[in-house]
């Protein structure tokens, strides 16, 4: 683990001569969560995981959270990592940040990779998130995260693996009280600032969920995908939101089929 001069927390891994793959978690959890995804890239691609900001062990939000702040993070840590483009995948509230990149930096982002990741919501789905988000303002991540758990994995997987539900329930737990719902907030509305983007964006983009994410569902990938030239959507069966933790090899493979297609240069 190494810490860029902004406070950001990150790990490079992977041949130093091969194309480089961002891969950019969800609110309050931490680079950790790509452990299941990282060892079917890091033999084939440079990977690059890191702590958004108020999160794991990097510095707090030098200013109030929005996209925008979390794509020039982004920005500033490739530049110390002096990478130039790099496919940028994101998870959830990464998968915003990843959008918001690409519309901000496009001859930066090679490709996309957009995994549960929501679009615009319903009148009643925001409703509830908003509702969420003042929950967490309240009364801190933990009024949230047992109900996080059973929108993240399904039934069947929380009754046999509990140790995996202690470790998420800590990731989000360890979250600050005082940060943690200014960010929660940027995953509630700053879904409008990256719907329909003009102009479109335009470089490769592989979008999947799972057809059991009721936050994050097939139509919000489907309609993600709409508005991105060269995207394919993938639904996979079965799953909910942390698919890429209950059943990594069902994420990985579409990912690494994805990337295969791609004429990539370091």
């Amino acid at each position: 683990m190494a810490l860029a001069p902004d406070g950001t927390q990150f790990e490079l891994s992977g041949p130093a001569d091969a194309p480089v793959v961002v891969l950019i978690h969800g609110l309050g959890l931490s680079q950790e969560c790509w452990q299941w995804t990282t060892p079917a890239l890091k033999d084939s691609y440079r990977v690059l995981t890191y702590n958004l900001y108020g999160h794991g062990g990097s510095s707090a939000p030098p200013e109030a959270p929005s996209l925008s702040l979390f794509s020039n993070q982004l920005a500033s840590l490739l530049d110390h990592c002096d990478i130039n483009r790099a496919v940028i995948g994101g998870f959830s509230l990464g998968g915003m940040i990843a959008r918001r990149f690409a519309q901000d930096t496009p001859d930066r982002a090679q490709a996309l990779i957009i995994l549960h990741s929501p679009h615009k919501r319903s009148d009643s789905a925001q409703t509830a998130i908003l509702k969420r988000v003042d929950q967490a303002r309240e009364i801190g991540p933990s009024s949230t995260v047992e109900a996080a758990l059973e929108r993240w994995f399904t039934d069947a997987f929380r009754a046999t693996n509990p140790k995996m539900m202690e470790t998420v329930h800590g990731w989000v737990t360890a979250n600050k009280k005082s940060i943690y719902h200014t960010i929660y907030r940027v995953l509630a509305s700053g879904i409008d600032e990256i719907v329909a983007p003009d102009p479109p964006i335009s470089c490769p983009a592989l979008v999947i969920t799972g057809d059991e994410d009721y936050g994050n569902g097939p139509e919000m990938a489907q309609a993600i995908a709409a508005e991105i030239l060269n995207s394919k959507a993938v639904i996979l069966k079965g799953l909910r939101h942390m698919a890429l933790a209950e059943d990594p090899d069902a994420v990985n493979r579409p990912l690494l089929a994805f990337l295969d297609t791609l004429s990539l240069a370091p």
